[in-house]
């Protein structure tokens, strides 16, 4: 690898960064267990270097010359992933979309805005809303990720339940795959001309493209916005009038039914300890809010729910977003992580109590809890939480590695689906064959040979190793 970077520098030029801070912070992205090996001193190693790319050119110039050299790449956006799509190593290059910022255009007739792919969430947001206008895309990192990480990770956010997930508001895409060609698709509202080459990147954690401009379909910001709280006795109970919601066709944006304990820990000032709570959040014009508010009110209380009050819907706003580092956490000796998993309405009471069980059944654990927080017709998704507090130090990245292994694997036992918006990365990757099948996986490992037969793209990551 000696004469790796000096070529790098001479081809690329100045885009290329090899000082020690820039190295140490693309070292891996921001999974619970890589901050774990950092605090107890056996951290990821840097990269060989970091090519911070400012334009699509660039990421061209980079893949064609790492493919001419053999050398794996690792594209990185805001670094926000939570499943270990990020582990550099001396002998891998991490390719930087950070420099691959702003607005490309915006079209307020056809309600589209093109962003290139380094743009960070908030900023996107931002720059849309000052023409009145929203993504309607609101994961909880939305200041610390970017657009095409959103793409990458096939992510959702927390108004999904009536704005939907990512792949409903990408209109279209440019991506650089492995040989440094570029693909972009038509900007066009739907097509039936062969499969949809978007979904190819949707999801691909970085390991088929490096995605440089995403192209939102937009929607105007809501005429009125208003929220209500009921609660319920249990989870359980709660989760049928979502359904019914569903069922119906109503469409809040934000529809969250937090499990007793965790409604307890976030809303203790209005909800009784053994009550779970259902937050909902209505949005577009006044009128179609104030039909579904009684709708969806009326489903509620038929299922035995009792109003709360609507100042915890301000609360939610308020301090959706404000979650402790997993440092603290760490150095306060305690493993804590959230797995978000998805099922049929039929299995999702299941899936929750087989969980919430097993994950019980770990010696040091302290809690165990879920929320739902996207739902659908035919299903909704459980965001689980657990903390545990090992007596030896030493043993905290096994009791991780437990709790994720008994969380997956009771999910799939009931029928459930393993990852809902955060992806594979490594935490999920050797699991990933129980969820879409060995066919499944040898249709990924074709369509990867095709397209990058060097495997040089983000190894290790998504695909299960041989």
């Amino acid at each position: 690898m000696a004469d790796v970077l000096p070529r790098l520098e001479a081809e690329l030029g100045e885009i290329v960064a090899s000082d020690a801070e820039t190295l140490d912070a693309h070292r891996h992205d921001s999974w619970m267990l890589a901050d774990l090996m950092d605090l107890q001193g056996n951290p990821a190693p840097r990269p060989l270097a970091v090519v911070r790319a400012r334009s699509a050119d660039d990421v061209s110039r980079t893949l064609r010359l790492c493919r001419e050299l053999s050398l794996p790449v690792i594209p990185f956006g805001g670094g926000s992933g939570v499943c270990g799509a990020v582990e550099a190593s001396p002998e891998v290059l991490v390719l930087s979309t950070r420099g691959l910022d702003g607005l490309v255009s915006l079209d307020d007739e056809s309600l589209t805005a093109a962003f290139r792919a380094g743009t960070m969430g908030g900023e996107a947001e931002r720059i849309v809303q000052r023409d009145g206008l929203t993504i309607g895309h609101w994961p909880q990192s939305i200041e610390l990720s970017t657009v095409g990480g959103w793409v990458a990770t096939r992510a959702a956010g927390q108004y999904s339940t009536g704005y939907g997930s990512i792949e409903d508001m990408v209109l279209s895409l440019e991506a650089v795959l492995p040989d440094g060609s570029r693909l972009r698709t038509r900007p066009t509202p739907r097509a039936s001309a062969g499969p949809d080459l978007r979904h190819l990147l949707m999801g691909s954690e970085g390991t088929l493209g490096v995605v440089t401009e995403v192209t939102f379909s937009l929607r105007p910001l809501p005429e009125a916005s208003q929220g209500q709280v009921f609660h319920f006795p249990d989870l359980g109970s709660g989760l049928d009038p979502i359904r019914h919601v569903m069922r119906q066709g109503w469409r809040p944006p934000v529809v969250r039914l937090y499990d007793a304990p965790e409604s307890h820990r976030h809303f203790g000032e209005w909800i009784d300890e053994d009550r779970a709570a259902l937050v909902l959040l209505h949005e577009g014009p006044r009128a179609l809010v104030d039909v579904e508010l009684a709708a969806v009110a009326a489903l509620c209380r038929d299922a035995g729910g009792v109003e709360a009050d609507a100042a915890i819907v301000d609360h939610w706003l308020e301090h959706r977003n404000n979650v402790p580092s997993f440092r603290e956490l760490l150095e306060a000796g305690l493993v804590v992580d959230t797995i978000e998993v998805g099922a049929v309405w039929e299995r999702i009471g299941a899936v929750y109590d087989a969980v919430i069980g097993s994950l019980l059944e770990v010696p040091s654990i302290r809690s165990a809890t879920a929320h739902s927080s996207h739902s659908y017709r035919s299903g909704t998704n459980l965001y689980f939480t657990f903390v545990a507090r090992p007596g030896d130090r030493a043993e905290m990245a096994d009791v991780y590695r437990e709790c994720w292994r008994r969380a997956v694997e009771a999910t799939l036992e009931q029928g459930g689906g393993i990852a809902h918006h955060h992806g594979i990365g490594r935490v999920r990757r050797d699991f990933l064959a129980r969820e879409i099948g060995e066919g499944g996986v040898a249709v990924l490992r074709a369509v990867k040979a095709a397209l990058d037969p060097q495997g040089l793209l983000n190894p290790g990551a998504l695909l299960p190793e041989r």
